[in-house]
């Protein structure tokens, strides 16, 4: 009966351990899937270049209407 009870456990312990290796395989495959820091710090680099430039852009449109606006002051009707 006692080695019979010693096979029940181990067979138990196989599954879990089957269960456990299958979980870290798969969370294994996730890992690999996501963005590394190096990969998120290089696109914060871009996020912020192209903040940059929209911020200047927009400065160029204030000022280009406002130029406009004066000139369609001035123009005779």
């Amino acid at each position: 009966m006692t080695n019979n009870y010693a096979g029940i456990v181990l067979e138990v312990i196989r599954d879990q351990n089957k269960t456990v290796l299958e979980a870290v395989g798969q969370m294994q495959a996730k890992m690999e899937t996501l963005a590394t820091q190096e990969s998120l710090d290089r696109l914060e680099t871009k996020v912020d270049t192209v903040k940059l430039a929209v911020t200047h852009t927009n400065k160029d449109l204030d000022d280009l209407t406002e130029r406009v606006a004066v000139l369609e002051q001035l123009a005779p009707k």
